[in-house]
C-alpha cells in the first residue's frame, strides 16, 4: 500500500492525509489559544499543500476545500476584523469538513479516494470492493467531523480539544484497520463456517482399520494429497473403485500400443510449476515422466507449426498479423508478467492460493496488498478473456486463434475468466505443454508406489459405498461389509456424487444441497484410439484442427515406447454431448459409437493420408464411457462448468473432516489444477506448516518450522 514518489521511495497514503490535515491542526491549535495567527497559519499551510499537490497532479477535494475555507477565513478575519473564524474555529472547521465529506459521498467520489489511489495500482481503482471500503471510511470521517463540530458547541475548552482529538485518532485507527478486516471478511465470510480444523497426530498408534486420512478415489488430486501426507508420516489409505489408479490421468494398452485416457497436454512444469514442485518434493526427476510436446495448428486451411519458444511464437504471430505485431508483443509481455505474479508466492507452499486462503495463511494484510503486489494478474482476474483480447487486438482471426486452447477450459472467451484462460491456456504459449513419458499410468503408478513405500495403502477394486457421518463429523467410510475409520476423509470423487450419494442429503443443509445440485457439468468428449502400421515421426505430437474442431495426438511421437517399432499410437478427440448418446451397451449406442469413430477417422485422414487403411487396433470412448469408469456425472471431462457463471465448491465441506480434491474444487480441471488442489488439501490437513530443505552430498534432511506470515497470491 504505497505511492511511488519521484525519488523512487514509497510513501504511505495516510501520510498524505496527515499533510492535508496540517493546516487544520495549526489553525485549531493557535485559535484555541485565542490567536488570530491560526487563520494565517492555516492559509499559509493550505497554499503550500495545494501547490505541492497540484505539482504532483494529486490535488484532493479536501485540499481544495481547505484552501477555500482559509481564504474566506483570512478575508473575514483580517479585512473585516470579524472574530467568528477564531472563536468558533472548532465548530466552523469541523462543520466545513463534514459538509465536504457528505458532498463527496453524494458525488460518488469519497474524499478518501484520492488518498487510497496512492496506496493501490490503477487496476484496483474501479473495483467495487475498493469503492465500498472508501465509502465506508469517508462516511466514518463524516460522522467524526459532525461529532467534533457538536463537541465544540457543547463542551468548553480545553476538554473539547481532548475529545475531538480522541475522535480523530479513532478515525485514523479505523482507516488503517478497517480495509484489512473488511477485505478479509468479504472473501472469507462465506467459508468461515466450513473452516474447521481436525487435529491428527501421525505418531499415535492406530488400530486395525484405523487411519489418519482416507482418500476416496485415486485420481491425480487424491494421489497428490496422499503422497505428500504419507511422506510426512501420516497413515493414509487410498480406495479406488477401478482396477487401476489415475482416473482421467491413466492409460491402457492394446496389442503393444499405449493410449492415455484423457491426458494429452500438461502444464505446470516450469520452474515454479506445481507439477514440477510435486515431483521434486517426492524426489522424482521431471524428465523421467514428461516430454515436451510439438504442436501444429490447422487454421483457415493452413498448417501452422508452433515454434518451441515464446519468442518464436510471438514472432510467428507478428508476421502472420503484421497490423497487430506491436500489440502481439505487448499482449504476451503482459501475460508473462501476470502469470509470474500468479505464482509469485507459490514457492511457500507449492501452489497459488485462492483469496480466502491467502488471508488465512499469509495474514489479512497480504490480501489487502494483493492488487499492489500482483497488479497485472489482478487485472486478468477481473476481466473475461474476451475483454482482455479486445483490449489488445482488433483482428478477429487473431483473437480466434488465441482462443484455440480454450478447449482446455470448455467455455467461450466471453464466459471464461481471463485469469483462468491465462493459467489454463496462455500458459502453454509461455512455457509449453508436455506429454507423459510411458503414458499417464506411469506417473500415477509412481505416486501409488511412493505412498506404499511410505507406509500408506492403496487398494483398487474397492468401491466406497458410504462416507460415515455422525453428528456432522466424518468418522470413516464403508466398503462392502467393511468399515475403515478416520477423522479425515478426502474425496477425489465428483462433489455431486460425494455429497449427494456417499454422504447423503440428510447430512447437508437444504441450501447447500440445492447449491450442489444446481452445479452445471462441463462438456464431455468423444475419443478414438488407433494403433496404426505407419511411421508418423514426421508429424508433431499434437495436431489441433481449429477449423473442424478436433485434435490428433500422435502419442508415440512424444515417447516411441508407446507403440511397437515402426508403428504409431494415435488418439483423435472432439467435443461431445452426453445427452446425444443412447444407453451404454445398447444396439443404438454401439451403432452411434461406431459411426462417430468412422467419421472422425475420415476427418483425420485428410491430415494424415492413408490412416484408415493401416489400422491395427481401434477403440473409442464416449461420455458414457467416462461416466462408467471415472464415476463422473455426464462423463464431464472438466467436472463442473468452468465458466465465470459457476462457483466451484470450497475444498472444505460443511461436514467436519470431509475435504474435496480434484476438478470439483479450486482451481478446476487439468493435471496442473488437480495437483494444486491436492497440495492445498495436504497443507491444510498439516496445519499450513512450512518445510525448508538442507542439502548435503547424498543426504536430504527435512526440518520442520512453524507457519510464518511473511509478506514478501
Amino acid at each position: 500500500m504505497r505511492a511511488r514518489s519521484e525519488g523512487g521511495r514509497n510513501a504511505p497514503g495516510m501520510l498524505f492525509m496527515l499533510v492535508s490535515f496540517a493546516p487544520w491542526i495549526a489553525y485549531w491549535f493557535l485559535c484555541g489559544m485565542g490567536s488570530s495567527l491560526g487563520v494565517a497559519a492555516g492559509l499559509a499551510l493550505s497554499v503550500t499543500v495545494t501547490l505541492l499537490q497540484a505539482w504532483r497532479s494529486a490535488l484532493s477535494i479536501m485540499d481544495a476545500v481547505s484552501l477555500l475555507y482559509f481564504s474566506v477565513a483570512a478575508v473575514s478575519t483580517y479585512a473585516f476584523k470579524a472574530k467568528g473564524f477564531v472563536e468558533l474555529s472548532g465548530f466552523l472547521g469541523y462543520s466545513t469538513l463534514f459538509l465536504m465529506a457528505v458532498a463527496s459521498l453524494l458525488a460518488r467520489r469519497p474524499f478518501t479516494f484520492q488518498v487510497s489511489k496512492r496506496d493501490y495500482p490503477e487496476v484496483y481503482w474501479r473495483d467495487k470492493t475498493f469503492l465500498f471500503i472508501n465509502n465506508v471510511i469517508a462516511g466514518l470521517w463524516a460522522a467524526v467531523f459532525a461529532f467534533n463540530a457538536s463537541v465544540y458547541l457543547a463542551v468548553a475548552s480545553p476538554l473539547n480539544a481532548v475529545i475531538s482529538n480522541i475522535a480523530v485518532a479513532f478515525g485514523i485507527a479505523f482507516s488503517i484497520v478497517y480495509p484489512v478486516k473488511a477485505l478479509a471478511s468479504l472473501y472469507s465470510k462465506e467459508y468461515k463456517r466450513y473452516d474447521w480444523r481436525v487435529e491428527v497426530d501421525p505418531r499415535r498408534p492406530k488400530g486395525e482399520g484405523e487411519y489418519d486420512v482416507i482418500i476416496v478415489g485415486a485420481g491425480l488430486g487424491g494421489l497428490t494429497c496422499a503422497a505428500l501426507l504419507s511422506k510426512r508420516g501420516y497413515k493414509v489409505l487410498v480406495l479406488e473403485q477401478n482396477y487401476q489408479v489415475g482416473g482421467y490421468c491413466s492409460s491402457f494398452r492394446r496389442l503393444g500400443f499405449t493410449f492415455n485416457a484423457g491426458v494429452e497436454d500438461v502444464s505446470g512444469l516450469w520452474e515454479k510449476g506445481p507439477v514440477a514442485h510435486l515431483l521434486r518434493e517426492l524426489g522424482f526427476n521431471v524428465e523421467e515422466f514428461f516430454a515436451r510436446n510439438t504442436v501444429r495448428y490447422v487454421f483457415k486451411g493452413e498448417a501452422i507449426d508452433a515454434p518451441d519458444s515464446l519468442e518464436g511464437f510471438v514472432e510467428l504471430l507478428a508476421k502472420r498479423f503484421p497490423g497487430e505485431s506491436g500489440r502481439v508483443r505487448a499482449f504476451f509481455e503482459e501475460a508473462r508478467k501476470a502469470y509470474e505474479e500468479c505464482y509469485r508466492d507459490a514457492e511457500a507452499y507449492g501452489a497459488p492460493l485462492p483469496a480466502e486462503l491467502i488471508a488465512k495463511v499469509f495474514g489479512e494484510k497480504k490480501l489487502l496488498d494483493y492488487p499492489r503486489e500482483h497488479p497485472h494478474f489482478y487485472d486478468w482476474m477481473n476481466k473475461t478473456f474476451k475483454q482482455k483480447l479486445d483490449e489488445f487486438f482488433e483482428d478477429k482471426d487473431l483473437k480466434a486463434f488465441l482462443s484455440a486452447l480454450l478447449s482446455y477450459v470448455g467455455a467461450p472467451p466471453d464466459k471464461t475468466s481471463a485469469a483462468a484462460a491465462l493459467t489454463a491456456c496462455v500458459s502453454y504459449y509461455l512455457h509449453r505443454g508436455y506429454y507423459t513419458r510411458g503414458g499417464a499410468q506411469k506417473l500415477v503408478n509412481a505416486l501409488k508406489g511412493f505412498i506404499e513405500s511410505n507406509g500408506g495403502e492403496v487398494l483398487v477394486n474397492r468401491k466406497v459405498d458410504k462416507i460415515i457421518v455422525e453428528n456432522g463429523e466424518v468418522k470413516g467410510v464403508k466398503v462392502g461389509g467393511k468399515v475403515f475409520r478416520s477423522p479425515i476423509v478426502v474425496s477425489n470423487v465428483n462433489a455431486k456424487t460425494t455429497l449427494l450419494e456417499l454422504v447423503g442429503e440428510e447430512h447437508l443443509s437444504r441450501s447447500y444441497a440445492e447449491y450442489i445440485k444446481s452445479l452445471k457439468m462441463s462438456p464431455s468428449c468423444f475419443m478414438v484410439f488407433l494403433g496404426v502400421d505407419m511411421d508418423l515421426t514426421g508429424y508433431p505430437t499434437l495436431i489441433k484442427n481449429l477449423d473442424e474442431g478436433y485434435e490428433i495426438v500422435v502419442n508415440s511421437n512424444a515417447d516411441p515406447n508407446l507403440a511397437p517399432k515402426g508403428k504409431a499410437s494415435v488418439t483423435i478427440l472432439t467435443s461431445a454431448d452426453y445427452r446425444d448418446f443412447p444407453e451404454r451397451g445398447s444396439a443404438e449406442y454401439l451403432k452411434k459409437k461406431r459411426e462417430l469413430a468412422e467419421a472422425l477417422v475420415k476427418k483425420a485422414e485428410r491430415l494424415i493420408p492413408g490412416l484408415s487403411e493401416r489400422v491395427i487396433v481401434q477403440d473409442a470412448a464416449t461420455p458414457k464411457t467416462f461416466e462408467r469408469y471415472v464415476s463422473m456425472p455426464e462423463g464431464a471431462i472438466y467436472a463442473f462448468d468452468q465458466s465465470i457463471e459457476t462457483k466451484r465448491p470450497f475444498f472444505k465441506t460443511p461436514i467436519k473432516g470431509l475435504y474435496l480434491v480434484g476438478a470439483s474444487t479450486f482451481p478446476g480441471a487439468g493435471v496442473e489444477a488437480v495437483v494444486i488442489s491436492g497440495i492445498i488439501c495436504a497443507n491444510d490437513i498439516r496445519g499450513w506448516k512450512k518445510w525448508r530443505y538442507a542439502r548435503w552430498p547424498g543426504v536430504e534432511r527435512f526440518f520442520h518450522s512453524p507457519r510464518r506470515f511473511s509478506v514478501k497470491h
